[in-house]
């Protein structure tokens, strides 16, 4: 099957995530529009690509996601709670984290996705309150985060960064504690990594996952900056 091209008239509009074959790219093209970023995520797609490709849409089967229930909190971590290794925050420094997590050096990894136009997409989301970040600082100096989108229960977890060790272990748990107070039913964590599979992380069948995000609809999105 070709793969779908968006038209750059109508950011609402996506393929059916169900027909892509699941290994590659969904669909390609559009813009990095907040508009366009949040019909993608309703949907389940999201943006990954190198700097100066065309805009590439994923839609991963299976998906690798963590319900906060499953969370699991290793021996080694719990020292960093007890003494309150670290401090967390949310939404002080959404754009900055943006930038620390693009500048984060992985492995195998020439440049990163998260180019100047993305981060204007997301910081549009942020101002309409439906992206959020995760601050983790030791004294006053930031030294991990992530951020994400909510919608629904669901939270689309897209990047993290750490500067000392386990940082950014400890805003994950952290975020995952909260959403689980607050009746979030699913993290979407994308692909399988073997830190997210630590933390309790599995896949689930793709289509199990866009039955889950069927029931965004019916609940209320968390909006505005999070205390």
């Amino acid at each position: 099957m070709p793969l779908y091209r968006l038209d750059p008239r109508f950011p609402e509009l996506f393929p059916d995530p169900l027909r892509s074959n699941g290994e590659g790219p969904a669909c390609f093209g559009g813009d990095l529009s907040p508009e366009r970023l949040f019909a993608a995520y309703r949907l389940g797609f999201f943006p990954w690509f190198a700097e100066g490709e065309p805009i590439l849409w994923w839609h991963p089967n299976p998906r690798f996601v963590l319900f906060p229930a499953d969370l699991k909190v290793s021996k080694s971590m719990r020292p960093y709670f007890n003494q309150q290794r670290y401090r967390v925050t949310y939404d002080r420094q959404f754009q900055r984290v943006m930038e620390e997590c693009r500048e984060l050096y992985r492995p195998g990894q020439w440049g990163s996705w998260i180019t100047d136009e993305l981060i204007d997409g997301y910081v549009g989301l942020h101002a309409l309150g439906i992206a959020h970040s995760v601050e983790v600082y030791e004294g006053d100096e930031l030294v991990g985060g992530l951020y994400g989108l909510a919608l629904g229960k669901v939270f689309f977890g897209e990047s993290m960064f750490f500067k000392r060790p386990n940082a950014s272990k400890f805003g994950f748990i952290s975020l995952v504690r909260r959403l689980g107070e607050r009746g979030y039913r699913l993290v979407d964590c994308q692909q399988e990594t073997k830190h997210l599979k630590s933390l309790g992380g599995r896949a689930i069948p793709r289509v199990e996952f866009v039955e889950q995000l069927a029931l965004i609809g019916e609940e209320e999105t968390e909006r505005g900056a999070w205390g």
